[in-house]
Parts: C-alpha cells; sequence; structure tokens
C-alpha cells in the first residue's frame, strides 16, 4: 500500500483539474486507485475482527468515483480529486451505515460513520423514533469516554424540533437532525504510513461501532427509494 503515490496523484489531480490532463494520465490513476483498493482490503480485514458483516465485500464495489456533477453548482471542476470508500454489510449504500473514509490531500481526509444522507424521511423518522423511545441508551453510547473523546455527533438539522415530537424530550436537540454522522480529520502526515494509519483508522472506527449499530437497529426494515 503506497500512501505516498496516492497522495501524490490525488495532489496532482488537484493542481490539474481538468479533462485533458485526467485522460493523459490514466496510468497514474489507475496505479493510485490500485492503493486505494489494497488499503481498503487492509482496513476490510480489520474491521472484520470486531464487525464480521462487511468481510465479504469486494473493494471495488465499495468506492467512488472521481466525477463530479457539476450540473447544480458554482464549482465546474470535473473532478473530486479524493479517493472514498463506505465499508458496510451491504457495500457503499448509505443504509445500513457503516464506516467512511476518505483520503483528500490538503489535511482534508477524514474517518465517518453514521448517516450522512438527510433526504431519506422514512429513514430520519426511524431514527428519531428511535431516539424518542431509547433516549437513555442514546446518552450512554455519545458519552461513553472513548467515543467523546474522539466524536461528537454531526449533521443537517432544523431550528426546531419537528412536529409531533417533544419539544421538552431530553433529546430534543438530536430530533432536531436530520442526518446523523461522526467525522474524524485526518492530517496528511497521519496517511504517510500505511500500516499504522490501518492501525488508527481500525480503533477509531472499532470506538465507532456502537454508535452505528445504533442507527442500524433502528433503521431495520428500511428500503432504499427506487429510481423511476
Amino acid at each position: 500500500m503506497n500512501m505516498p503515490l496516492i497522495l501524490k496523484y490525488l495532489t496532482d489531480l488537484s493542481e490539474n483539474n481538468n479533462r485533458e490532463w485526467y485522460h493523459a494520465h490514466k496510468a497514474e490513476y489507475k496505479a493510485a486507485n490500485e492503493e486505494f483498493e489494497a488499503l481498503i482490503q487492509s482496513l476490510i480485514f480489520s474491521i472484520g475482527q470486531f464487525d464480521s458483516s462487511i468481510l465479504h465485500n469486494e473493494p471495488k464495489n465499495l468506492t467512488f468515483k472521481l466525477v463530479r456533477d457539476t450540473r447544480f453548482s458554482h464549482d465546474k471542476s470535473p473532478y473530486n480529486p479524493a479517493f472514498r470508500a463506505h465499508i458496510s454489510s451491504m457495500g457503499k449504500l448509505p443504509v445500513p451505515v457503516g464506516y467512511y473514509l476518505m483520503i483528500k490531500p490538503g489535511n482534508q481526509s477524514f474517518l465517518g460513520g453514521g448517516l450522512f444522507a438527510d433526504m431519506f424521511k422514512d429513514a430520519t423518522t426511524m431514527i428519531r423514533d428511535a431516539i424518542v423511545k431509547t433516549g437513555g441508551e442514546w446518552e450512554q453510547i455519545i458519552h461513553e469516554p472513548a467515543f467523546a473523546k474522539h466524536f461528537t455527533v454531526q449533521g443537517t438539522a432544523l431550528k426546531n424540533v419537528p412536529a409531533g415530537y417533544d419539544r421538552e424530550h431530553p433529546q430534543a436537540e438530536y430530533l432536531k437532525y436530520k442526518s446523523w454522522y461522526l467525522e474524524y480529520p485526518l492530517k496528511d502526515e497521519e496517511l504517510k504510513d500505511a500500516d499504522a494509519f490501518c492501525a488508527q483508522a481500525s480503533a477509531l472506527f472499532h470506538v465507532m461501532k456502537p454508535f452505528n449499530d445504533y442507527l442500524n437497529k433502528a433503521l431495520t426494515g428500511f428500503q432504499m427509494p427506487t429510481r423511476a
């Protein structure tokens, strides 16, 4: 796992974010992508020691394309100079939630978990209802010392508690959320040694697991919307 090669390719793409450069350097992309997939495979084995539900995944099925959708963006650069992957029992789908990794030079990399998507109304309702019913368990998870040391729950949120929910509920602030996720920022220096990084990432994902388990339990029975 050649982490410097990954970082160099992404840095070069960031500095030459155009289709001509991208197509002229397909060999460099292929080499960097192969190293990233090797990294994901290593993470699968490591995570699998405490979460066997993800062991069946193949790295190539967990990664996201570099191409950006620029239709509704002011930034028209065609590529996102980042390698990304989501590792869960159902692959890279946002539900069930799993373990997310983004490598982006410039100290923009991070490890993530939880539900990042906020457009699935059924998923949002299911998690809100779980927090209403099992708020004590929720609090225990997010205030566990190792968790609280590394993570703070983030997410898209409403200004007020939505209709149908008690504004005085002990977890009222979390009922405002439409998504519930975690991010652990990574500096470029932390990515240079692949073995050390895999050990660090696996340890942090292990700490994250009870949070993911809570959300996935709440999301039992959720069906991803089908495209028309």
